[in-house]
């Protein structure tokens, strides 16, 4: 099977790799589609994703597709059951997972390298999707599962001023859930124009550049400051510009190798609080939920659906996805 890997020194490769049968408890599935992530072009920049990386690897990790075979002690699935993956496996035996928080687990790895034809995930790892959903949204899933956990840190109040930073994948798929909180106002900062009225058609009340954030935050008390894009100079401000009492929740990913400050006086006499959130524990089965209703638009996101030989071009260039999600088409099936 072919099988797209990066081999270090911003080198992209897809190969020819073995075959093989599930075995104990995995399940065995045809990729249909994957979501080229953020951290996958940290990876290729020589940077870690959310975990250290050690070339050669095999890229993408926001799957779906059709259950082909399952190992012998395999219960909950069958071939011809569409899925979409979990990526993040827990032992569920350290401590961390007994507290419940299986991000934190010491033995935790990847089980879904979505830039294959093939992965062969553990069961419990795995969730079946409704026929309604469209293979293509349902490798939303993690994405939509990692932003679930963000704002369930936060536990917004209905009512509140929000602003929110960057209309990549994550920031639309993030505004998309604030609106569902009810705010009263809900701003989203992005300088760029066409990304400026997606914001206002996936239901930003405003959306304004970074410079004039900062006359909005002088007059209106910011409850809520959520900042998906990881870049030093927006991350202090989104702590600058939050109100009395604010949450800060730095979700965007940023670099390893550089530290952000802030104002310590400043965020004392606001009494801040901020956030960061880390991966995708126990949110899975929301994320696929709430695809399955309806009310998260993917369609507007995506910017290209490209082969895995195209993207070796896509990771140098970022050519579409510094333009919103890139699909990556395995089997290409809906």
């Amino acid at each position: 099977m072919k099988a797209g890997f990066y081999l270090g020194n911003h080198t992209y490769e897809v190969k020819e790799i073995k075959d093989r049968k599930p075995v104990d408890h995995e399940v065995k599935i045809e990729v249909a589609w994957c979501g080229l992530c953020g951290t996958d072009i940290h990876k290729f920049e020589g940077k870690n994703g959310a975990s250290v990386v050690v070339p050669p690897i095999i890229l993408g990790h926001e799957c779906s597709g059709i259950v082909t075979e399952v190992g012998e002690n395999c219960e909950n699935f069958k071939p011809g059951d569409r899925v979409a993956c979990d990526p993040s496996w827990g032992c569920g035996r350290c401590e961390w997972c007994k507290k419940g928080y299986q991000n934190f687990c010491i033995h935790r790895h990847g089980v879904a390298k979505g830039f294959a034809e093939y992965v062969y995930p553990p069961e419990e790892n795995v969730y079946k999707i409704d026929h309604s959903l469209d293979l293509e949204d349902a490798a939303f899933t993690e994405p939509l599962s990692c932003v679930l956990h963000g704002m369930d840190l936060l536990n917004i109040e209905s009512g509140s001023n929000i602003v929110m930073y960057g209309m990549g994948s994550i920031g639309s798929l993030m505004l998309q859930l604030l609106k569902l909180t009810a705010p009263k106002n809900l701003i989203v900062v992005e300088r760029e124009e066409n990304k400026q009225e997606l914001a206002i058609e996936l239901g930003a009340t405003k959306a304004c550049t970074d410079q004039e954030i900062e006359e909005i935050a002088d007059k209106l008390n910011v409850d809520y400051v959520i900042e998906c894009i990881g870049l030093k100079n927006t991350m202090e401000q989104a702590i600058h510009i939050a109100g009395k009492r604010a949450k800060v929740l730095l979700f965007g990913l940023g670099d390893p190798e550089e530290n952000i400050s802030f104002n310590q006086f400043e965020a004392y006499t606001k009494e801040l609080s901020i956030y960061t959130s880390y991966l995708n524990p126990h949110t899975s089965r929301k994320a696929i939920s709430l695809l399955e209703s309806g009310v998260i638009d993917t369609k507007k996101i995506i910017s290209a659906r490209l082969s895995l030989e195209e993207m070796g071009e896509e990771l140098k260039t970022k050519k579409y996805s510094r333009k919103g999600k890139v699909m990556v088409s395995l089997s290409g099936k809906h």
